[in-house]
């Protein structure tokens, strides 16, 4: 392939390498780690507690820098930035959605949406709320703008959080553990629009433990004692969208067994 075809990733690191200190102990978060992250996937990050995905997120994240190494993120070298600089990279190419929706409680949904652009200074997108509300509808509640957090359901609220992530457009969707505090169903329902999304051309990297979620996405990558130990594409990828249906199904034949009990 030509230079001129290629595709830029939107994550290439190389080398990364992260080490604490403490006092004369060091600790190696992540030893050598080599990734590249296309525009359009959809990746699923595993690996137990303290496998070293969470650290390799942070650094994604813009959060953290790495001790060695290279990462560029949508063409801009990162590792070197200042925190000013990292602040307003991950405010202009990245969206975060967190496993505990990080919402203000006294806030309504359209507010929250809002807020990442009042942190803008590029100036870009001039009428704020329009666009935070643009968001809110593209996540299904466009009803729901006026709402708070405490009047809405857990699903509710991660789409809000979504919806924050979504507002600025970012090259990059980076979810933590986002269905961590939800129920079965409504796991289901926020991956359908992770799905979504997705096809519309958003690129995902979501950090999960269950494998039934990871199930959802295009690839996986398995991080193992700061090591990156598998990286696979999805067999047998399941449709979020035909997995609610399965469950309407099963609901209805429920209702119509209890029915018949009933009548009987």
């Amino acid at each position: 392939m030509s230079e001129v075809n290629a595709v830029r990733p939107v994550i290439r690191i190389g080398g990364v390498q992260k080490i604490y200190r403490m006092g004369d102990n060091t600790v190696a978060a992540l030893r050598g780690v080599d990734l590249t992250v296309l525009p359009g996937e959809f990746i699923a990050v595993m690996g137990t507690s303290g496998s070293g995905k969470s650290t390799l997120m942070n650094i994604l994240g813009c959060l953290d820098v790495p001790s060695e190494g290279s990462y560029h993120l949508d063409g801009v070298r990162v590792d070197g930035m200042s925190r000013n600089q990292l602040a307003d990279l991950r405010n202009q190419k990245l969206g975060f959605v967190f496993q505990g929706f990080n919402l203000l409680a006294r806030t309504s949904a359209v507010d929250n949406v809002e807020l990442p652009l009042l942190y803008d200074r590029t100036g870009k997108k001039r009428d704020t709320r329009a666009h935070a509300v643009a968001a809110l509808e593209r996540v299904g509640l466009g009803g729901r703008i006026d709402h708070h957090p405490s009047e809405l359901s857990g699903g509710q609220q991660q789409r809000v959080a979504i919806a924050r992530a979504l507002v600025t457009s970012p090259t990059l969707l980076l979810a933590d553990e986002p269905t961590g505090n939800l129920d079965s169903r409504t796991t289901v329902e926020v991956m359908a629009l992770f799905q979504e999304l997705n096809e519309q051309g958003i690129t995902i990297l979501l950090v999960t433990h269950e494998p039934e979620v990871a199930q959802y996405a295009k690839r996986i990558v398995v991080v193992r004692d700061g090591r990156i130990v598998r990286d696979h594409p999805v067999v047998d990828r399941r449709r979020a969208a035909d997995d609610l249906a399965a469950m309407d199904v099963a609901a209805e034949a429920e209702a119509a067994g209890h029915d018949v009990q009933e009548a009987a």
